[in-house]
């Protein structure tokens, strides 16, 4: 494990130092990740570079118009499908990296992937009970829920993270920030594609590509594709099967008879099949675009993704004398089922030359079920009812249909002032049953506790109204404004708790969805009350932004911003309140050196009110349950910069870093399932902890990315390049909690190797993922009073091919 000493103070003290000197120097805003463009999601093509070391503009559409980087007064990171190829980008955590501020977590028990900005996220936010801080936008439409986050990112023309509050015209859960993912488009009048195949270690095998084919002078189609597998990462231990003597004597000194003693059956751990943490995934996407006038233009997609892949396993941190570190003692076979099928529409239409509109439509139906070892293997039994404790988190179903609308009147051109209006519908009807058996040894002891979380009908509507403009005064200052209100309505239709009612008629056999905890004489109760409710509420939130043009080259800005996310229900038919922030932000984009520097910086401050902490706890009365609480506050604020420079035609040179402080308001009555916390004094939990204060998790103090490449011509047609992209961040709180140094990932290093080689329309690229091998953790536990955590994956290694025609 390859970790670096966490640095002295005035290492962590020079961004701030850092910060306000450029910013006085009127250099740049944190913004972009400027990767080698292509423009993102424009609808025409960004100017061309003046000179070979110019690095091109890139445009993008934070705006919701086509504006350039440089010109956009918003912090942005965007990268466009080169940047997302070279660093080998699958999913939203392999984004994390490329973005200063921005971290993803793990979550094995449902396989997603949640998302930390600026220091604030939700680690619950993985069901229908949490919502993200951080919102999803496919092409500009809003994904509700993570699974969504974690498929594939495939033939994309990029992806732009939005840092801030984004709540006037992105709207839905995005307090802290959003993520928009551009797909590529159909092209009129163009027949053109590109195949990519490659395989690399873990067994692992890969091809994706797309094609573009016109069907008339006023239509095109485009179809892609990917497949991506690997073999799963952790390893099986084997049982160590004690004496039978050593058995019959565990059990005896815990209470138990001879007369019920029977030996451990070694067949219910796994010893093989799929193994935790592989991949196997495959999506196709059919685009159309119709363009009969000059006037119209309408994109439709259709998108279908399948994961038949495994979880991510949670592995001792400690490992067992003898044991690999990716390894674990597994008595819960893993499995993954997870189907997505995806509408979009874009229509546009030109009123005139002065106006716009544009109605976006999505709609998206998914299903997915899973098992999952949750007691990782912490403990070896020592008998069939001592000694451990088996728990397997199922997800026996998970269903739900999502669907938004939102029409937008814009200007077009330049004015005196650009305004855009737009009214928004957001929809979604989620239903699911998830399983939790817990025993005391093994699947043949005696019952700890078990239960049935079932929810046939739970719902989500969204409502809003939102307008923004800006005032040219001059060439050179730019004021704008804008509103947005919300109005959200939750309702939770027929959910409840079924927990084991300890009947001594029934037999103790763990929860499987075989049982119908529903019925009576199952062995299970409903809990009381019913998780039946309706919550409601409403919000207005706004945005007032100052931008100034130095010259042509150097831009400052400020801003005032408001971010909201919607209250709800949680078990038991229990509301939460809303969480509401405002964001201060001062920053600077500049272009110097003809174009081959570029330079962006922010320096922000926010505060919020009511943060949402969620997390599975234990009731007085031993049921289990989601709870969701209110904190008194959080303050947030930091810098962040990205620069990029071209030292030559050939050499590239990137750079991105962030410096953080995030600090929890008030919050006594912290309780979570998942950690061991002392007796709680707070009415309805078992076991919390005092929290008032604590550093918000996932937010290193200081991180940073640097990145070079150098291309080396072989002669007038070949290229060779290779790259070298290196992480480092100081250490981290995983949870609110900050229980030491289980519950943090220390300082680390984390380095990437690439080499390309290029030839016309071919290309073939090696490549090394965390080639020192370190072990870094995205998510901790010690429920079982020993420490688990979910890891990044593993040294990895491969090799891709192909070619463009």
């Amino acid at each position: 494990m390859t970790h670096s000493a966490p640095p002295r103070r005035p290492l962590a003290a020079s961004p701030i130092q850092f910060a306000i000197l450029t910013l006085l120097a009127g250099m740049t805003t944190a913004q972009a990740q400027v990767q080698e463009p292509a423009p993102a999601a424009a609808p025409a093509p960004a100017p061309a570079a003046k000179d070979a070391n110019a690095i091109q503009e890139i445009i993008v559409t934070a705006t919701k118009r086509a504006t350039p980087l440089q010109r956009t007064p918003v912090a942005i990171t965007a990268l466009n499908a080169n940047a997302l190829a070279d660093n080998h980008v699958q999913t939203i955590q392999d984004v994390v990296n490329l973005v200063p501020g921005f971290q993803a977590t793990s979550e094995g028990d449902h396989g997603v992937i949640t998302m930390t900005l600026r220091g604030i996220g939700n680690d619950s936010a993985k069901t229908e009970y949490a919502d993200p801080e951080v919102a999803s936008f496919v092409d500009g439409i809003y994904s509700p829920r993570p699974e969504g986050a974690t498929s594939l990112l495939f033939d994309l023309d990029a992806i732009e993270v939005l840092r801030g509050p984004q709540g006037t015209l992105w709207g839905r859960n995005s307090s802290v920030g959003a993520v928009n993912m551009q797909t590529a488009k159909p092209v009129l009048g163009d027949s053109s594609g590109n195949v990519e195949m490659g395989a690399g270690s873990y067994s692992r095998l890969g091809a994706r590509g797309a094609v573009n084919v016109p069907l008339s002078d006023t239509a095109a189609m485009r179809i892609a594709f990917v497949h991506e597998q690997h073999d799963g990462y952790v390893d099986f231990q084997k049982l160590p099967v004690p004496s039978v003597a050593s058995q019959q004597a565990a059990y005896l000194a815990s209470g138990g008879t001879l007369a019920s003693f029977q030996p451990i059956n070694p067949n219910l751990f796994v010893t093989d099949g799929p193994k935790y943490g592989a991949q196997n995934q495959s999506a196709l996407r059919l685009s159309l675009l119709w363009q009969p006038t000059a006037q119209l233009k309408w994109n439709l997609a259709y998108e279908n993704f399948a994961d038949r892949g495994t979880l991510s396993m949670n592995l001792l941190q400690n490992q067992r004398p003898g044991q690999d570190k990716w390894s674990a003692l597994i008595d819960t076979a893993p499995s993954l089922t997870r189907d997505t099928n995806s509408f979009r529409s874009r229509l546009e239409y030109s009123l005139n030359d002065a106006a716009m509109l544009t109605y976006i439509a999505g709609y998206s139906r998914f299903s997915g079920a899973s098992t999952f070892d949750a007691d990782g293997g912490a403990n070896v039994p020592t008998s069939f009812a001592t000694g451990a404790t088996y728990q397997a988190n199922n997800t026996v179903s998970s269903h739900y249909v999502n669907y938004s609308h939102e029409l937008e009147l814009q200007s077009v051109g330049k004015r005196a002032v650009d305004w855009q209006l737009g009214l928004y519908y957001g929809a979604e009807k989620n239903s699911m049953r998830f399983d939790i058996p817990i025993f005391n040894g093994t699947q043949q002891g005696t019952v700890v506790w078990q239960g049935s979380f079932i929810q046939p009908k739970e719902t989500v509507a969204s409502t809003a109204l939102f307008g923004q403009s800006t005032w040219n005064v001059s060439d050179s200052l730019h004021l704008t404004g804008g509103l947005r209100y919300t109005s959200d309505k939750r309702t939770n239709v027929g959910g409840n708790g079924y927990t084991w009612n300890y009947d001594a008629s029934v037999p103790q056999v763990p929860l499987s969805p075989n049982i119908d905890p529903t019925k009576p004489g199952q062995g299970y109760n409903p809990s009381v009350p019913s998780n039946d409710g309706e919550f409601t509420g409403h919000k207005t939130t706004g945005l007032a932004r100052i931008g100034y043009d130095i010259d042509r080259n150097n831009m400052v800005y400020a801003s005032l911003s408001t971010g909201y996310k919607s209250g709800g229900l949680q078990d038991g038919g229990r509301p939460y309140g809303a969480e509401t922030l405002t964001n201060y932000e001062i920053g600077s984009k500049s272009t110097l050196m003809g174009g081959a520097l570029k330079i962006n910086n922010a320096l922000y401050y926010s505060k919020f009110k009511d943060f949402q902490f969620s997390s599975p706890v234990t009731n007085p009365d031993g049921s289990h349950s989601l709870a969701t609480s209110n904190a008194e506050g959080a303050t947030v604020y930091g810098f962040e910069s990205e620069i990029a420079a071209k030292l030559s035609k050939d050499d590239k040179l990137q750079a991105s870093l962030a410096w953080t402080h995030a600090v929890l308001g008030t919050l006594r009555g912290a309780g979570s399932n998942d950690y061991s916390l002392p007796a709680c004094a707070i009415p309805g939990i078992s076991t919390c902890l005092d929290v008032t204060g604590n550093t918000m998790p996932h937010s290193p103090k200081f991180s940073l990315q640097l990145m070079y490449q150098h291309t080396v011509h072989l002669n007038d047609e070949a290229t060779l390049t290779p790259r070298i992209s290196t992480h480092y961040e100081t250490s981290s709180w995983l949870s609110v909690f900050n229980l030491g140094d289980g519950d943090k990932q220390a300082a680390y290093t984390r380095t990437d190797l690439g080499l390309r080689y290029s030839k016309k329309n071919w290309w073939i690229d090696a490549f090394v993922r965390n080639a020192g091998n370190g072990n870094v953790k995205t998510s901790a536990s010690n429920g079982g009073n020993v420490w688990l955590a979910q890891y990044l994956p593993p040294r990895t290694f491969g090799i891709n091919t192909g070619f463009d025609f």
